[in-house]
């Protein structure tokens, strides 16, 4: 058992993120795995030879001690950051640290070239860790960002939403069903026992898609502390979307096309995404669209140049989602 305990004054201090780098990771411990749980066989088997194939990248997630270096999963500052940002913070990582952190995850083993490089040479084998992992995010994880990053807005706004009607304490409630909130901190159902504090240090939790039954946590680094979990919905993640079935008392309050987009808004949604999912002119998805954010029942936001849109709370409750614990 693994216990984050956490002050009343420490809830003021979580907050959510979803990180490019902790899908990135995610990802790479579940081709490690070979649970077929974790990521479809189409995605497995174009990711696999390319994990391979970025020999550095490979020998560090994880070493053969289980460890992964923590340097390339810094708790980031900000909800929603790019690679690009990460990867800015991962190159300037103090070159002792990464070093340091490279021999725990291969303490005990033969190393590899790759892995002796960070002894003799860490500045050029970080810099070789970022072009890999720039390399394995472009062709492995870009493709399915949409569908990793819609799953975590979703599970964003939930939070928010349940924080506001319920207090801080929803934020680190029913998160996932092997952590349990007693009160006083988060257990964590684990082989090993520890026990932590936050120790002024914010907790940043990582909705993350890749993640499947596991957390992983990060406790005890300088940029903070996190722990990653998949939100809720992950067992569809990589499922064909449905359109749901709006209740009948909405579609005769709004009208059947009107109530099917509030519906399909159960995820972060562009307005494409809308007509191709219902099957809509593209003017006409925008049109209804437009008219349930005018009626404040859904909200716009910019992602890179595409706008996604999102129920409100007002959407939620309209549309029978249930925010009970």
């Amino acid at each position: 058992m693994i216990r984050i305990e956490l002050a009343p004054a420490d809830l003021l201090r979580v907050r959510f993120a979803h990180s490019p780098m902790a899908e990135v990771v995610a990802s790479c411990l579940a081709l490690r795995s070979r649970s077929a749980r974790l990521a479809p066989a189409s995605w497995r088997a174009r990711a696999e030879p390319l994990l391979r194939s970025l020999t550095t990248l490979h020998s560090l997630v994880p070493g053969p001690t289980g460890y992964v270096p923590d340097f390339l999963t810094p708790a980031p500052p900000i909800t929603r950051p790019t690679l690009e940002q990460e990867l800015r913070v991962v190159a300037a990582t103090p070159l002792d640290q990464v070093a340091s952190e490279v021999d725990r995850a291969w303490a005990g083993h033969g190393a590899p070239p790759e892995v002796e490089r960070f002894s003799t040479d860490p500045a050029g084998a970080l810099a070789e860790t970022v072009r890999e992992i720039r390399r394995y995010f472009t062709l492995a994880i870009a493709p399915s960002w949409p569908r990793l990053r819609a799953l975590a807005e979703a599970e964003l706004t939930r939070r928010g939403l349940l924080a506001a009607e319920r207090g801080p304490r929803a934020l680190v409630t029913d998160l996932h069903p092997r952590l349990d909130w007693d009160g006083e901190a988060l257990r964590l159902a684990y082989a090993k026992d520890g026990e932590f504090g936050l120790d002024g240090h914010p907790l940043t939790l990582l909705p993350t898609g890749f993640t499947g039954p596991h957390v992983y946590t990060l406790t005890d680094t300088p940029a903070g502390r996190a722990l990653w979990y998949a939100p809720r919905g992950h067992g569809r993640l990589w499922d064909r979307p449905v359109p749901a079935e709006p209740p009948a008392a909405l579609a005769a309050l709004l009208g059947p096309t009107r109530a099917a987009v509030l519906a399909l808004l159960a995820e972060p949604s562009s307005t494409g995404e809308v007509a191709a999912a219902l099957r809509l002119a593209p003017a006409t998805a925008s049109h209804h669209l437009t008219t349930l954010r005018d009626a404040g029942l859904v909200t716009g936001e910019r992602e890179g140049r595409r706008l996604r849109y999102r129920r409100t709370g007002l959407g939620e409750q309209l549309a029978g989602e249930t925010l009970a614990l």
